[in-house]
């Protein structure tokens, strides 16, 4: 059974009792293609996908019209083009994504404080207490969406049940812009039908090893005794998925977690071996992980370097500071120094990739300013650089070094 099919039968015959379900899940719909029709509406209606221009480029994400043609993030850009040659394909504007993720947040914590981001366009949220003054769970999950739609002209999937597994299983049943409750009392009725890998914890290879087994649906693993799971998957997997069959999730929302790391990075058309063109790479992914650090008001104090080369062999280098930054021209002087490091003799690079780590929120974060550090300077710059992007777009200003590079 389809979800779509899944979404039609199944909504009527749980029930409208949402007394227990005080945890959404939000899911923006195609969310970087979303944005970039939204940026150009000639693109509404058409197989759009974001990704790499390059002929080594994979796809970030596909508009559902492009999805129709079994087009799926991660897949090489060449095969997607194969699938559907009258596609529009767009490259990918992280730093428009990353305002855009902001604003979301705003609508979000306007809701509730209890908000745990996952990702730019997704997250969960605790309305415990705001049942009383803004109604029924249900009630806040319609006013949520139609708040997301008028204010940001895009849309959203939202899952409403007891806990965040099941919310979010609800969102996913629930998409393209729908909204799915699973009532608590009605929780197995759903769990039980569905094939084993909707289960958290279950990738590919145990779904492979389960299936072989004759564990085709979520009923199936719940009807066996503990032990026999454990043999199958391990004690540790086994507690997890046997507790998730039965609609088990005590983990709570939590909202102080601070997000791990911010990177870019990029596949190249053809191999480059020259410094010159790779350290410009560099301060052109340097630039996009900068934007994105401040646009969330984040900063970091460990910046990493990956470089892929011809023959896929895969080396990451990083440095910590001694204080926190989002400064992009501090960052590129660390990104291009672990590259000088390296002292590559015109090896062929595939790939190059930039990451900050070991974030904090800025207003946390301790900077030590230097003696000769002039009163306005690269940190102004480049918030008045932020704003420009935010009015224009993102190619609208970027560093010189890069002005000759298509846009």
């Amino acid at each position: 059974m389809s979800k779509a099919q899944l979404n039609r039968t199944k909504i009527a015959s749980l029930g409208s009792d949402d007394s227990q379900c005080h945890i959404l899940h939000i899911d923006m719909d195609a969310f970087y293609a979303s944005v970039e029709v939204r940026a150009n509406p000639s693109l509404a209606g058409k197989p759009v996908i974001v990704g790499g221009t390059q002929g080594r480029g994979v796809v970030v994400a596909a508009t559902y019209e492009a999805r129709a043609f079994g087009i799926h993030a991660a897949m090489p850009m060449s095969r997607a083009l194969r699938l559907c040659p009258q596609a529009v394909v767009v490259a990918a504007d992280h730093a428009q994504y990353a305002e855009v993720s902001r604003q979301l947040y705003q609508i979000l914590i306007s809701i509730t404080p209890y908000v745990e981001t996952l990702a730019l366009d997704e997250a969960f949220l605790d309305i415990s207490g705001s049942i009383k003054l803004l109604g029924r769970p249900v009630e806040i999950a319609t006013k949520l969406r139609a708040q997301i739609k008028s204010q940001l002209a895009l849309t959203a999937s939202v899952g409403v049940a007891s806990n965040k597994f099941l919310a979010k299983l609800a969102s996913t049943y629930a998409k393209p812009y729908g909204l799915l409750l699973i009532p608590e009392q009605k929780k197995i009725e759903f769990l039980h039908p569905l094939p084993v890998g909707a289960l958290w914890g279950v990738g590919e290879k145990t779904e492979i090893k389960l299936k072989e087994l004759g564990l085709n649906l979520i009923g199936d693993i719940a009807k066996l005794p503990i032990e026999t799971l454990n043999r199958i998957v391990g004690e540790g997997v086994a507690a997890h998925i046997y507790e998730l069959c039965w609609g088990i999730d005590d983990r709570e929302v939590v909202t102080t977690e601070v997000e791990k790391s911010i990177g870019n990075e990029t596949t190249f058309g053809e191999d480059l071996f020259e410094a010159t063109e790779v350290e410009a790479q560099i301060l052109r992914l340097v630039d996009q992980v900068a934007a994105r650090l401040r646009n969330r008001d984040l900063s970091a104090k460990t910046i990493c370097l990956k470089i892929r080369f011809h023959d896929f062999t895969t080396i990451t280098r990083s440095k910590t500071i001694s204080s926190y930054t989002h400064n992009t021209q501090e960052i590129n002087q660390i990104a291009r120094q672990l590259y000088r490091n390296l002292n590559l003799q015109r090896a062929r690079i595939r790939l190059i990739g930039v990451r900050a780590e070991s974030l904090q929120p800025t207003n946390q974060a301790n900077f030590q300013p230097t003696l000769d550090q002039p009163d306005l300077g690269w940190p102004e710059a480049e918030i008045a650089v932020d704003q420009a992007r935010a009015k224009f777009g993102v190619a609208a200003i970027k560093p010189a070094r890069l002005i000759s590079e298509q846009d």
